[in-house]
């Protein structure tokens, strides 16, 4: 819902349905007995039409119910539940059509059942309150679920980024200079460097942007390729006319859902714009023919595009879909706090499936066994990490070949970073991969969570099978059950 007009419409749609169901009239009935048609009736009822006001009266009339009953916006005992569900931030902001849902067809199916749907809701907000999923997280899932749905590739923005690659006549690798350039020239923007920690803001707050006067401050801890990434993600705002969009770069407030999507389209534009999907498709198609597992060569190619290993895996996650036909696989960044064991997802992304390795919110032990966890606990001082492995999981048996990439995060104070791309191995990727078949990686059994795991001898367990466990336990319980069954029937 997006106006009050919008909730007043559609409450009027649902009285009026309610009231010809509760006569069993078919809407042909109900366009027989007022002469109005079944066309602009069927309309009314989905909140598209709101009629004037002897239409009103002749539908009270007909229907024999109280004309201020039909107006009022009070909805009655059994369609109250969906007056909650129709204010709620879920129809204000998120605009369910780029899920391919129409929002009256939804509501329809939730005044079916309103009693219901209205529970089930409630229990998904018991559940993500009791695991701290508030408002936020909940967005940045719709928002990950919608790049899912389009396997994270979207034309017209690669378009807008090309064109303006080429308008620009930028180098291959685009560096500050020029995407500066762009942004003062073509856009109007003073751009500043800016001591934040003087100013008692922390390394996290790595830009901030300034709508009065176009100005834009960066940290004087940025180094060239964040430098880089905040300037093109700032062209990306112009060029798509992203509006309403965050000023501050790491994100600190959040106002609505479409500055969420917004932020993502920035984002999306300056991969694109830092890293052109033909060079990076050609030199991927030339690594992934390599008969071995060659990690320095793999750093190689990243530096060749980028310093930021971060930009250069999640670009990935547009390429190998579209170019390579290798939509099962996901993305994970992982952080870890000096001294400190517990390591966490700050970012994930699933194509095509939920793929074994995934974020969850019960502190619960990621598997030790992963390469990019691996990389990140044995990471030493300022070095960078690359290595790759076959993770098998024994439960699923499935099997994915995960390169990984970490180093130290500069913008904390001893906190590493770990990034990764796992590609499902099948038929297709095994064709496309030819070190995928090779000796020069090695193939690892692998868990999610050592809560969950199964795998007995692990020498790098941190915590108990305890789910399992319980798991097992219930299945003991039920085989003991069936037995006791048998005998006494």
């Amino acid at each position: 819902m997006t106006t009050e007009s919008d909730y007043i419409k559609t409450v009027f749609g649902l009285k009026l349905k309610q009231q010809r169901q509760k006569k069993n009239w078919s809407l042909q009935d109900l366009a027989n007995r007022t002469g109005v048609s079944k066309s602009y009736l069927n309309e009314i009822e989905n909140g598209k039409k709101y009629p004037k006001h002897d239409k009103i009266l002749q539908l009270s009339e007909i229907l024999e119910c109280k004309f201020d009953d039909l107006v009022s916006t009070k909805l009655d005992k059994s369609l109250s539940p969906i007056s909650e569900i129709l204010k709620s931030d879920f129809f204000k902001e998120i605009p369910l059509e780029l899920f391919g849902i129409n929002r009256n067809t939804l509501i329809n199916i939730i005044s079916e059942s309103p009693k219901k749907v209205t529970a089930f809701i409630n229990t998904i907000i018991e559940i993500s309150q009791n695991y701290n999923l508030g408002k936020e997280r909940f967005y940045f899932a719709v928002v990950r679920s919608f790049q899912e749905l389009y396997d994270n590739y979207f034309p017209d923005i690669e378009a807008n980024a090309k064109e303006c690659f080429s308008a620009n006549t930028l180098s291959k690798k685009p560096n500050s200079n020029e995407l500066e350039k762009i942004l003062i020239n073509e856009f109007g923007y003073e751009i500043n460097t800016v001591d934040f920690e003087t100013y008692g803001a922390t390394g996290k707050l790595r830009s901030l942007y300034i709508p009065e006067n176009k100005s834009l401050l960066l940290n004087t801890l940025l180094d060239e390729d964040q430098k880089n990434f905040i300037l093109a993600k700032e062209i990306g705002y112009n060029i798509l006319n992203l509006s309403p969009r965050p000023n501050t770069y790491s994100w600190l407030d959040f106002i609505s859902f479409e500055e969420l999507m917004n932020n993502f389209y920035s984002s999306y534009f300056a991969g694109s714009l830092l890293i052109r999907r033909e060079d990076l498709s050609q030199k991927i198609g030339e690594f992934f023919q390599n008969p071995e597992w060659q990690p320095k060569i793999f750093e190689k190619l990243i530096n060749e595009f980028t310093n930021s290993p971060e930009t250069f895996y999640y670009r990935l996650t547009n390429i190998l879909p579209q170019d390579f036909g290798t939509k099962d696989l996901f993305y994970l960044c992982f952080t870890k706090k000096k001294k400190s064991d517990k390591v966490q997802i700050l970012k994930e992304l699933h194509l095509n499936q939920q793929q074994a390795p995934h974020a969850n919110a019960t502190n619960e032990h990621y598997c030790r066994r992963w390469i990019a966890i691996k990389n990140l606990i044995n990471l030493k001082g300022n070095e960078q990490v690359t290595e790759a492995q076959i993770s098998h999981y024994k439960d699923s048996g499935l099997s994915y070949l995960v390169i990984s990439t970490s180093e130290k995060n500069p913008f904390s104070d001893g906190t590493n970073r770990s990034y990764c791309i796992g590609i499902l191995l099948n038929a297709n990727s095994l064709k496309k991969i030819n070190f995928a078949k090779s000796d020069s990686v090695k193939t690892i059994n692998v868990g999610v969570t050592c809560e969950s795991c199964s795998i007995i001898d692990c020498e790098v367990r941190m915590a108990p099978p305890v789910r399992l466990e319980k798991e097992q336990f219930n299945e003991a319980m039920k085989m003991a059950i069936g037995k006791i069954r048998k005998e006494f029937i």
